[in-house]
């Protein structure tokens, strides 16, 4: 199938954290199926070299790099192998980062603090150092992974997440006022429940969770992972050129729906 040229990726260099599994790895196949070379991390070096082979098999170039977004060092040193590996950088995805559940009178604030550096701390610093590159060279696209917490409350023990997820919104939004009139575009995708092996494990042990989810989604699935496949590819390309400071729903329909609102219109 050929690739209208305004989705085209030829030529481009993509870096995507995250990659080893769930939506770090089908935005980084979305993105080589459309013509672009990516950089892989993940704390999960064996997923990153999975991932990179069957990039590979598309015909694209892949490299794996192990990891850590908490850690400002090990994420300078990823940027530094970016430079070495491709020489620039046209997308960043920001999609690791992992959260605490706790109660808000119970959890630690070690808990909360190591949340933040995840989810804030380390994705800012990925950020710093993909505008810096994108910025000299005039263009650029970075998409942060936010969350349905980012605009609204989850409860259950997900104060840590909300409120770092909340900060995700404030520095997508920053970045974009600050960098988009000098070429740089950042945007923020917030899925809703998207099925990997954690959330399956959650709804496992709390069989009425499962159900307690679709309530809310008026499409009436889960998420998968491969539906953000075609966001990535809109947002990295020349598609979405006066798409910046956006926060996209990627749920199905739960965003839009009032709490107190019946998918399909049945009383229930």
């Amino acid at each position: 199938m050929n690739t209208p040229a305004m989705f085209d990726l030829s030529g481009r260099v993509a870096l995507v954290s995250g990659a080893a599994r769930g939506l770090g790895r089908a935005a980084s196949i979305a993105l080589a199926e459309a013509g672009a070379d990516v950089l892989l991390a993940d704390r999960d070096a064996v997923g990153a070299q999975q991932t990179a082979k069957q990039i590979a098999s598309l015909g694209r170039r892949a490299v794996p790099v192990t990891c850590d977004v908490s850690d400002p060092k090990q994420i300078r040193a990823m940027f530094a192998e970016l430079d070495r590996e491709f020489g620039h950088l046209d997308f960043l995805g920001n999609v690791a980062g992992d959260g605490i559940l706790g109660r808000p009178e119970e959890i630690a604030l070690e808990e909360i603090e190591r949340t933040w550096r995840n989810l804030v701390y380390g994705r800012f610093c990925c950020c710093q150092e993909a505008g810096r590159r994108m910025l000299k060279q005039g263009r650029g696209s970075i998409v942060n992974i936010g969350s349905l917490a980012t605009v609204t409350a989850l409860g259950r023990g997900h104060i840590a997440y909300s409120m770092a997820m909340g900060a995700v919104a404030q520095m997508t939004r920053e970045l974009s006022t600050e960098w988009s009139g000098r070429g740089v575009r950042v945007n923020a995708i917030l899925p809703a429940q998207v099925l990997n092996p954690g959330l399956e494990e959650r709804m496992a042990a709390n069989p009425e969770l499962r159900a307690k989810f679709l309530s809310g989604i008026p499409a009436g699935r889960l998420g998968q992972p491969e539906d953000i496949k075609g966001l990535a590819v809109f947002l990295a390309s020349d598609a979405s050129n006066w798409i910046t400071g956006a926060l996209i729903p990627m749920d199905g329909g739960n965003l839009a729906m009032n709490a107190g609102g019946t998918a399909g219109g049945n009383d229930q």
